[in-house]
């Protein structure tokens, strides 16, 4: 899972060619508790970096899923509507949210590698 990057915002994104998927990570699945409902962006759409892509509610909270970078969705994961509580059982893998065309490579520069979002997740969770 070390080709995974991460955001301040607890999504991940895998990178294959232009295409990124985004997902949100275990943390913040564990931070929200069990999850009753998720809205993703439709099909299309262009999301700007750090802009709302989605949400998700849970049995605690509602929170936004936010895009770690800019680009046009060309799938959302239908699954996770249909059943959210995957998004606990595997928030890192077949529970990702969408797939985006990325706009600028170079936004990708901005995100954590997996010790870094683990020692990030450590300290905001104190």
């Amino acid at each position: 899972m070390s080709n995974l990057k991460y955001s301040k915002e607890h999504e991940w994104l895998k990178l294959d060619g232009d295409v990124a998927t985004i997902g949100i990570t275990k943390h913040a699945t564990e931070m929200l508790g069990d999850i009753v409902f998720a809205e993703l962006p439709e099909k299309g759409a262009n999301v700007e970096k750090d802009s709302t892509a989605g949400v998700v509610e849970s049995t605690k909270a509602a929170s936004d899923v936010y895009t770690p970078i800019s680009g046009e969705v060309v799938e959302a994961n239908r699954m996770i509507v249909d059943d959210p509580s995957k998004i606990n059982a595997d928030p890192e893998g077949e529970a990702w949210f969408f797939k985006l065309k990325i706009k600028d490579i170079k936004e990708l520069d901005t995100l954590m590698n997996k010790d870094e979002y683990d020692k990030f997740a450590k300290e905001s969770a104190q």
